[in-house]
């Protein structure tokens, strides 16, 4: 592994990029797909090959919610088993990626609207090493996480995410994991391998064209969009990560989408690539 030296030196004066780095929304799923081969997974690991090579990644996760906002600003982060009632083998997975401190106070110095916390605490959760592990399985790319303000709404991070877009622009891989469509309470084991629920199917895809529609007032004030975004977000940790990947898109930019399914009746995989 590189030396920690040269892991604190990497983001001193990261140099602009002569492309843009791509901006990612990740629907993450079960725990379960961070060390299970299949549909998601393997996109996963593709999509990590159609991108250029990440100077660092920032990973806004469903799973670190908390009062005001924090970044991740130790030499190396631990790694979070932050579920129960899954094989040891699941437990098991340690991802050693190194941090970045650097890079935290550089995010920081971007962020005017609130003030940021650095965090020695906290580590990378299931919703990052999930899906890092398949992209970048060396873990040898800095990894830093950016926390999720519960008291602020959709609107609020999707504009705070407008402060990172020059990350960009230094090859920093900003990547939102969740699920836009989440509602364990409602889940059919029964369809847990495939299937939704109608209103399901229907809110996904209408948030789908919202997002290839370019249409992002509606999505930041989803409450407006009716009883099935409500079954949809009945909590809005796993859908507000999307606010990030959309607040960074600029208008000139091409949307697609991947790993387009229901799974478990009451939740969808859909994931998002902007650029």
């Amino acid at each position: 592994m590189t030396n920690l030296s040269q892991f604190r030196t990497f983001s001193q004066n990261l140099p602009l990029q002569d492309y843009l780095m791509p901006v990612l929304f990740m629907g993450h799923g079960s725990p379960m797909n961070g060390i299970e081969d299949n549909e998601f997974s393997a996109k996963w690991a593709v999509m990590a090959q159609d991108i250029p090579v990440p100077t660092a990644v920032m990973v806004v996760s469903a799973h670190w919610f908390t009062r005001g906002t924090h970044l991740t600003a130790m030499d190396f982060p631990t790694t979070i088993h932050d579920f129960g009632g899954f094989p040891q083998a699941l437990f098991d997975v340690e991802y050693p990626a190194p941090g970045s401190p650097e890079l935290a106070i550089a995010a920081k110095k971007l962020i005017h609207s609130v003030e940021v916390g650095l965090d020695h605490d906290w580590g990378l959760d299931h919703g990052a090493w999930t899906v890092l592990r398949h992209m970048y399985p060396l873990a040898n790319i800095p990894v830093l996480q950016l926390s999720i303000d519960y008291t602020k709404d959709a609107r609020f991070h999707y504009e705070l995410a407008n402060e990172l877009y020059e990350l960009r622009r230094k090859g920093v891989l900003i990547l939102g994991s969740g699920n836009m469509v989440h509602n364990l309470r409602m889940m059919s084991w029964e369809m847990i391998n495939g299937g939704g629920y109608d209103w399901a199917l229907e809110i996904n895809e209408q948030f789908k064209q919202l997002i290839l529609n370019n249409e992002h007032q509606p999505l930041q004030a989803y409450q407006s969009l009716g009883k099935a975004a409500m079954l949809a977000i009945p909590t809005p940790e796993h859908y507000l990560p999307l606010m990030y990947t959309l607040g960074l898109k600029n208008e000139r930019e091409g949307v697609s989408l991947f790993n387009d399914k229901a799974v478990g009746g009451s939740l969808t995989m859909t994931s998002v690539r902007v650029g």
